[in-house]
């Protein structure tokens, strides 16, 4: 029997008295942050499917890169928006770090909601 062959695009080596695919996981080019980790802990509980697909076509890191800039992009948006109606923060300190506070707060629940826990892949914003 051959050692390896390749079947629908697919190569299988033996292993055994078995032909595994032979795969290889395109190394990480980006860095995976807190709402990335969150997303991968998600579709590893709630989406095994969807989790392995991602992983096994090699676009997992890219898909959790692409949650990290969406979520970026919401709380950067948020937090703009705040500045323009928050408090004068010289005179009023600490109304303006509950107002910035307020912000980040709403800013995650909607990451949260429409990123990190999203059914599909297209996001919202």
């Amino acid at each position: 029997m051959k050692e390896r062959f390749i079947e629908n695009g697919i190569e299988y080596v033996k292993c055994g008295d078995y032909y595994l695919p032979n795969f290889e996981l395109p190394q990480n080019q980006y860095e995976i942050g807190k709402y990335s980790r969150m997303r991968l802990q998600f579709l590893k509980t709630s989406k095994p499917c969807r989790y392995s697909t991602l992983l096994m076509t090699g676009k997992l890191n890219e898909h959790l890169h692409e949650v990290d800039v969406q979520a970026e992009k919401i709380l950067e948006q948020f937090i703009k928006s705040a500045e323009q109606t928050a408090p004068d923060k010289a005179t009023h300190q600490m109304e303006w770090v509950g107002y910035m506070n307020n912000a980040k707060s709403c800013a995650e629940e909607v990451i949260l909601e429409r990123v990190v826990y999203a059914e599909s892949r297209n996001f919202m914003f």
